[in-house]
């Protein structure tokens, strides 16, 4: 055997140090594949560092959505990933969870036993409402149709509240639905019970009531609008149904507020719909939706497909995705049992109420949701509060120090009204809390301290120190 030179030298390029590659010599490529492959480890390292200057999770206090998972509930979905929730064939047993978690959830909403309840998974709620209000949609339809009604001289309509989330504007667009708006005003921050019923007729597909406004964290008053559907009921061509929004609340209420009534303990209520990556404590990806009974689910929105190994009915908008989410939620329902989530949510309700607290002892704030209902803080800067900057101003301020607490304007009607959020989840604990709290007293006492220069007070600035810029070789972009 003949040797040379090339025998000697190492080519184990795992030896050499991610930031001595020929890859990282070079501009990674972004709009297109580039030509060669690289080492895993240089991947991930690269990819690793294009996320280095976004935020951290934890600090984004604008979003519902878990932020944290246990090790072992990451773990668990990690090694999960693979299965494909549609494929309930194959993988018999992952559909058994979500089976499970499907009574389980049915179960905390109070699902009548003499009823024959259905539900499944989603990809988030935003997919759980899609699938409630085709339900809605397509069941309008069929009872008009044998009432002899002409259902296309004019488009069905869904009524809701002006605080509704956008997954909502989005089915009415998608499925050609009229969406009337309930109007918020200052005396009624949820859906105004006394007016809803003016915006209801013959065409429309159903009410529906929010356990959690988005703007605002309050509930709408699910009872109360059950009576009034209940008395239309009475003497109305068509039976209204009720679905409920409770993206946010429909797992959070049942653990801390199991007294309140806004479920299918109401007659009304026909249809529930919530997100598992919200107060369920599962990371981004997972929504649950349940029918009452199967006739409030139209037979036509059910699929049978056999390619996969097996005949099995679906019901969702999305086909394939992964299992994983679903399993996470399987993992927190048998992890914390009923005690666990009522412990984590009261102590989320507890660390709102606190910032509430600590917010309007500051003197400068209306609290507009102080915590009681969702774990959600908002407010606005009082009429007479007397200072130079906003709201706006005070989010930059914390987004400083990583806080992501946003400002934005209150849905039509009130959209001169703006107001901040912090969204309370479990993971921020009264630690935290204190630290935010910091850091907005520090925010506020820079913000008073500071001189925003206005366009003519810069201008004469710099006209008289037009020579020391000059001097200096300043070059300035205006």
């Amino acid at each position: 055997m003949l040797f040379s030179r090339d025998d000697k030298e190492l080519k184990d390029t795992y030896r050499t140090p991610i930031f001595g590659t020929e890859e990282e010599d070079v501009e990674m490529p972004r709009y297109s594949i580039g030509k060669k492959s690289m080492q895993p480890r240089v991947a991930y390292r690269l990819v690793k560092d294009e996320l280095m200057d976004e935020g951290n999770a934890r600090l984004n206090l604008a979003t519902f959505c878990q932020t944290y998972m246990e090790d072992e509930a990451i773990k668990l979905m990690s090694e999960t990933l693979e299965k494909n929730a549609i494929d309930k064939s194959e993988y018999p047993q992952t559909a058994e969870l979500e089976n499970r978690c499907v009574n389980i959830i049915a179960d905390l909403w109070h699902a009548p036993s003499d009823m024959k309840f259905m539900g499944t998974s989603t990809v988030g709620s935003s997919e759980a409402c899609m699938l409630a209000g085709m339900a809605m949609k397509f069941r309008w339809r069929n009872r008009a149709k044998k009432l002899g009604m002409d259902i296309n001289s004019k488009k069905p309509n869904l009524v809701i509240s002006s605080g509704y989330q956008v997954c909502w504007e989005k089915f009415c667009v998608y499925w050609d639905i009229e969406m009337r708006l309930v109007p918020m005003d200052k005396e009624h921050m949820s859906l105004n019970i006394d007016k809803v019923m003016d915006y209801v007729d013959d065409y429309t597909i159903g009410i529906v009531g929010i356990l959690g406004i988005t703007y605002t964290g309050r509930f709408d008053d699910i009872k109360k609008l059950n009576d009034v559907v209940e008395e239309y009921n009475k003497t109305a061509k068509l039976s209204l149904p009720i679905h409920i929004d409770a993206a946010s609340g429909g797992l959070f209420a049942p653990f801390v507020e199991p007294n309140l009534k806004w479920d299918f303990r109401l007659k009304n209520v026909v249809s529930i719909s919530a997100s598992g990556h919200k107060y369920g404590l599962v990371y981004p990806g997972i929504g649950w939706v349940i029918w009452k009974d199967e006739q409030f689910l139209p037979k036509e929105l059910i699929f049978e497909v056999s390619y996969l190994g097996g005949k099995m009915p679906t019901m969702a908008i999305n086909f394939s995705r992964s299992a994983s989410q679903i399993i996470g939620q399987y993992y927190n329902f048998l992890r914390y049992g009923f005690e666990g989530y009522k412990q984590i949510h009261q102590r989320t309700r507890n660390v709102a109420m606190y910032l509430a607290k600590e917010i309007k002892d500051m003197g400068l704030f209306e609290i507009y949701n102080d915590g009681k209902e969702l774990p959600i803080v908002c407010y606005k800067l009082k009429e007479d509060a007397n200072v130079e900057w906003s709201l706006y101003d005070l989010a930059d301020r914390l987004l400083m120090k990583g806080w992501q607490v946003p400002a934005y304007p209150l849905p039509e009607n009130l959209q001169d009204v703006i107001i901040q959020r912090i969204v309370c989840r479990a993971d921020l604990g009264h630690s935290m809390a204190e630290e935010l709290i910091r850091d907005m007293k520090a925010g506020i006492k820079a913000l008073n301290n500071a001189h925003v220069l206005q366009k003519n007070e810069f201008f004469s600035l710099l006209h008289l120190h037009k020579e020391e810029f000059s001097s200096m070789n300043l070059f300035l972009l205006i």
